[in-house]
Order: C-alpha cells, then sequence, then structure tokens
C-alpha cells in the first residue's frame, strides 16, 4: 500500500488559497481512511496537475499496475468525458480522480455496469455529505435539478477498468464552461448548497461507497439483482421512466420511455412499434 503526494511537469500557482473550499488534498489523510488490509484500496495518489488521470491510469494498467489504485489530480488539462468532449475546471474547485480495477470475477459484458456503479456511488455521497438532492442520467451524469453536477468515464484496458470522475465543487457561476452541442448546463455543489463542502471527505464518502457497492457486485459475478445494484441505481435513475431521444453512433435516434437497464447496464427503450431496444452506446436527452 502506497500514499503520496507530488507534482509531475510544471507546477500550477494555488488559486484562492485563503479559501477551505480549495486547500488542496493531503494524500496521506486520504490514505488513512482509505487503505486497510482486505480493502479495495492500495495506493492513493494525489498530483496537482495532469493531462488526464484516466490517460494515466489506462497506461498503468497496460503496464501491469494492480487493481485497487485511485489517482487524484487537483487539476486536469486535458480532462475528457464521453463522445469525445472535455472536461475542464479551475485547479481545487473539483474532484478530478480516476480509479483502476480489475474486475475477474465478472463476465465483460456485464462491466457496464462499472460507470452506474460509479454513478450511484457518488449520488449518494454527495447527498450524504452535503444534503443535495442527486439523480442519474444514464449512463454517465450525475444531475442536481436539470443541470449537471457530475460526469463519469469508463474505459477498458485488457481485463482492467479504469473509472474516471469530474465532480464540480467549488466552482463559481463565472467559471463554469457554456454547455456545448447535446451537453447539459453545468453546475456545482457550492451553485447548489449556497457552500462548497471540504473535499477531502466528499472524496471519501465516494471511495468508500464505492468500495462497497464494487465489492458486493463482484462477490455476484457482475450480477446487477444479485448485488442489489439494479435496485440501487434505478431508485436514484431520473432517466427510467421518463421519454428520452437517444442519438446512437453511427446516426440512428431512438425516441420513447426509458423502462429499465438490462443485465449488462444497457438502457432499455420502449419505441413506437412497441419493441424494446437496448441501448449500449450513445447521447440520451431526457424528453419533456
Amino acid at each position: 500500500m502506497r500514499t503520496e503526494n507530488h507534482t509531475p511537469g510544471q507546477a500550477t500557482s494555488p488559486t484562492s488559497p485563503t479559501s477551505p473550499s480549495r486547500k488542496p488534498l493531503d494524500a496521506a489523510g486520504l490514505a488513512r481512511a482509505l487503505l486497510r488490509p482486505g480493502g479495495l484500496w492500495q495506493a492513493v495518489e494525489v498530483v496537482d496537475r495532469t493531462g488526464s488521470t484516466n490517460a494515466d491510469l489506462l497506461a498503468r494498467a497496460l503496464g501491469g499496475a494492480p487493481e485497487g489504485v485511485l489517482l487524484a489530480a487537483e487539476e486536469q488539462s486535458a480532462g475528457r468525458g464521453r463522445m469525445g468532449r472535455a472536461w475542464v475546471s479551475p485547479p481545487r474547485a473539483a474532484l478530478t480522480f480516476s480509479v483502476l480495477v480489475r474486475p475477474a470475477a465478472v463476465p465483460p459484458a456485464r462491466r457496464g455496469w462499472l460507470p452506474l456503479l460509479a454513478g450511484v456511488a457518488v449520488a449518494t455521497a454527495v447527498t450524504a455529505v452535503t444534503g443535495v438532492q442527486t439523480r442519474l442520467k444514464w449512463p454517465n451524469d450525475v444531475l442536481t435539478g436539470p443541470a449537471k453536477l457530475a460526469g463519469i468515464l469508463a474505459e477498458a484496458a485488457g481485463d482492467a477498468v479504469v473509472v474516471g470522475v469530474g465532480l464540480n465543487v467549488s466552482t463559481g457561476p463565472g467559471e463554469l464552461p457554456p454547455a456545448g452541442p447535446g451537453a447539459l448546463a453545468a453546475t456545482s455543489l457550492r451553485i447548489a448548497a449556497s457552500a462548497a463542502p471540504d473535499r477531502e471527505p466528499l472524496l471519501i464518502a465516494i471511495l468508500a461507497g464505492f468500495e462497497r457497492w464494487y465489492q458486493t457486485w463482484c462477490r455476484a459475478g457482475g450480477d446487477p439483482e444479485r448485488s442489489g445494484l439494479r435496485a440501487g441505481y434505478t431508485e436514484l435513475s431520473g432517466t427510467i421512466g421518463r421519454r428520452v431521444r437517444a442519438e446512437l453512433p453511427g446516426g440512428q435516434v431512438l425516441s420513447g420511455p426509458a423502462v429499465g437497464v438490462d443485465p449488462d447496464g444497457r438502457l432499455l427503450v420502449r419505441v413506437s412499434s412497441g419493441t424494446v431496444v437496448p441501448v449500449a452506446a450513445g447521447d440520451v436527452v431526457h424528453l419533456r
């Protein structure tokens, strides 16, 4: 087990150093809270700045890095979202981190549940720590009201999966990027709760929740029913039960009510013919 605070490349200047909401993360404190025998987390690293925590851990995964590595960055210069979108935030204003897992006991088809599992952990922790009510938009957005609070990106490297999270914490209205084409308007906990929480307890709560769900899901062989994950996700879903438009890769568009999530984590959409179509990837828009 290890813990590290270090700065790769060029250091960044501090932002709002007197603001408690933008104090740096403490890798040693995170390690004391997270690392334990028999637990998921094996290494905690915090860097001042990197291009993308997901890209960094994907490279390490291909090099044989073990399960249970957490990499958090105070700032990302090339953060990524789904569909090739960029993810940007001022230094220390967000939680931007990635985790590396190797779910060997889970069939590859069931690993589509990992971004949903991460969403449950993030949404539950945010509400528990801050009181802000959250909902999940399939497959990777955490919402409060109609706006996006956090995004999740899961990427595979061989038998490993890297799950990245970007959660706006103390970002002010003037610091949020404009919504791009097809993207939701962004918000932050500072805006939603009228105050920004300390990032460290929030990150610990997210990772503790992720660990509980992940270990339960792995013990169940990735079965969303036996692990309780489907029920946990459905309870928090803001997509299931709504009319949606799914814009699929290749240009196909489906619309109709979202009626559930299948055993592989795919969104089920009932189209006008009455057929239920599973959606594995694409942009999903909530319709009124």
